[in-house]
């Protein structure tokens, strides 16, 4: 799986306004507290604002915060509102390709890994990583030492 940086700095920033305990952030002290460069981070949370994710408000106690409990947006919730679906093949989900062939099987596997990515991605929360206590499932698969490699 890759993940793009808009992506990375999108599950930062909402990971420092979980964090924040629900009081408006600027985006500078996100951009600063998460190393993200500011222009950027400004489009990103404006796309997050769009798609539901965040609020915002102007003025001098303006700023951003979550616009629902960080226990109820999951990792895979900020990745789509960012990048689309969460598996696709050429812009296509793995549902709507036509293998024929030798090749047939791949779209099950574009299928099982799309499935993967959800097992992990729905199940995780903003408050999860804000928070560092990862899901007993996820601790698992980090456990083990192969998955560092």
């Amino acid at each position: 799986m890759r993940l793009s940086a808009r992506v990375d700095y999108a599950l930062r920033a909402v990971a420092e306004l979980a964090a924040g305990g629900g009081s408006p952030l600027t985006s500078e002290k996100v951009a600063r507290a998460q190393g993200i460069p500011p222009k950027f981070l400004e489009s990103i949370l404006l796309q997050l604002r769009r798609g539901g994710v965040v609020q915002s408000q102007r003025g001098p106690e303006g700023g951003y915060w979550l616009a629902r409990p960080a226990g109820e947006i999951s990792l895979a919730d900020v990745i789509r509102v960012i990048d689309g679906p969460l598996a696709n093949v050429r812009g296509q989900r793995p549902e709507a390709l036509g293998y024929q062939g030798a090749a047939r099987a791949l779209q099950e596997v574009w299928v099982a890994l799309r499935a993967s990515e959800r097992a992990i991605l729905d199940q995780v929360s903003v408050a999860d990583v804000a928070s560092g206590t990862l899901p007993e499932s996820v601790q698992r698969l980090t456990s083990d030492p192969g998955a560092w490699s």
